[in-house]
This record gives structure tokens, sequence and C-alpha cells, in this order.
């Protein structure tokens, strides 16, 4: 499985050349998605752009952008928070050193260890943190 972290799929949903051409080129046996942190963090940013529209030409767009979001998300496979991943949190949540890398990117950590995944990003810096974690930037 290949999970693809907040920041690669806000990448690839602007088509960045080197995002797209990798998510094209996966093995179709290959299990590609995202976690659940990340969809709660990409829709909740597009709620916040149309709850804070200014006019109707900004709430046209917002909604646009949203519409496309979705669209993303829904060919993505999400993986949810399960006992697997709940547990992996609690054990990571031990680990004093890892409390700098914050709640929502070690949700996102307990979810690709859980899943036994590859998680895609370029916040190599928080994940590298994690022991265990598989990682991948497609970006850079």
């Amino acid at each position: 499985m290949i999970l693809l972290d907040t920041d690669i799929v806000s990448l690839y949903h602007a088509g960045h050349e080197r995002v797209t051409a990798r998510i094209e080129n996966v093995d179709p046996a290959e299990v590609l998605g995202t976690t659940v942190i990340s969809l709660a963090e990409i829709l909740r940013a597009r709620f916040e752009f149309l709850l804070k529209a200014a006019d109707g030409a900004q709430l046209q767009l917002a909604q646009q952008r949203l519409d496309s979001s979705q669209a993303l998300l829904d060919d993505l496979h999400i993986a949810s928070v399960d006992a697997a991943s709940a547990a992996t949190f609690d054990g990571l949540r031990r680990h004093k050193h890892l409390k700098k890398i914050g709640h929502a990117d070690l949700l996102i950590a307990s979810i690709a260890l859980a899943n036994d995944a590859t998680l895609v990003t370029r916040n190599l810096k928080h994940f590298r943190q994690v022991p265990g974690i598989k990682l991948e930037n497609w970006v850079d």
C-alpha cells in the first residue's frame, strides 16, 4: 500500500508534473490511497474557503475546488483509524521526541505503520523520526 500525505495529494490536485507522473506509473496491483487524517485536512481547508468567501465569485470558486477535491479523493483508497492504528498511535505517543512532529502527523504515521504502507511525503524531517516507517519523497 502507498499512502499519500496531505502535501502530496495537494500537489497531485494542482497537477504537479513529477507527482502526477509517479502516481500514473504506480503498479495497478498496488493500493494507492491516503489517510482519513489527510482527507479531513484537505476537506477542512476547502470548507473554510467556502465559508470565508467574500462574494459570489469566491463562493463559486470555492465550490468548484471543493467538488474537484472530493472527486480526486473519491478515486483514492482512504485508510481509516482502526484498532491496529489506534494501538500504534498509543505506542508512538510514549516516545517523547515524537511530540514535536504534531498530532496529525503522528496519526498519519500510525495509520501508515499499521497498514505496513509506504508514506509518500515531502515532510521527511518529521516523519523520519518515527521508528520503522517507510518513506518516499516524489517531489524533491
